[in-house]
């Protein structure tokens, strides 16, 4: 599952490509205007894996949050969207960081290709396990060993321990894991992100050693990598 930020003003549009990236196993965040698009992607911007922007919203345009966000050191790949299916605005798209350009209209099935295509080759690596010290976690099983051995995660650990590994020199605050891995808990609070931490590093950390998850106070949450 990806997370992906839609940035489009045309509801019944934006609502139709969020439910069918939805229906394709996706989470998504709509914003139908540019400026609260930008509010987003400045607070939360490591935990999108795709941003597809409209050119023309209201507020800031697409190929502003485009040339904003490459310039804040954002990373993940970048789909235009555009009735103005010209070559000079293609260019323009591409020089200011965007991954690939599609012109309106267009068929739900090439945006469906076109998103899994750039998904494959994103900024996170394609890789099926991921190890730190004596602990490898299996993306494909599902599975956390420790010394060899395999570690009973509830999903939540799993996830939580997924994504620190996957972003290694993240520091993560409660509220951007919340969004991450509870999004769709409306009953999840900050204590609920701490008691989970706590619980994996019970299950995770050696006896007397450093713990596997480091607490930046006043920050977050980072992994000891």
């Amino acid at each position: 599952m990806a997370k992906i930020l839609i940035v489009e003003d045309e509801v019944d549009l934006a609502e139709l490509i969020s439910s069918w990236l939805a229906r394709h196993g996706h989470d998504t965040e709509t914003f139908n205007n540019g400026d609260d698009a930008l509010l987003e992607l400045r607070q939360y911007k490591n935990i999108y894996d795709l941003l597809i922007l409209d050119v023309r919203v209201p507020g800031k345009s697409g190929l502003d949050l485009c040339k904003l966000y490459r310039q804040e050191g954002g990373l993940a790949p970048i789909m235009v969207i555009t009735a103005q299916d010209s070559l000079d605005m293609m260019e323009k798209a591409f020089t200011l960081g965007a991954d690939d350009y599609i012109g309106k209209p267009f068929h739900l099935k090439e945006l469906k290709l076109r998103t899994e295509g750039l998904l494959r080759r994103g900024h996170l690596p394609d890789t099926k396990s991921f190890h730190i010290g004596d602990i490898e976690l299996d993306t494909a099983l599902r599975q956390v060993k420790k010394n060899g051995q395999i570690v009973h995660l509830s999903p939540k650990e799993y996830s939580l321990l997924e994504l620190f590994l996957k972003h290694p020199h993240h520091i993560f605050s409660a509220e951007e894991i919340l969004r991450r891995i509870w999004e769709s808990d409306i009953d999840a609070m900050n204590d609920t992100v701490r008691g989970h931490i706590n619980r994996l590093r019970k299950k995770l950390d050696k006896p007397d050693g450093e713990s596997i998850i480091s607490n930046i106070y006043g920050v977050g949450y980072k992994l000891n990598s």
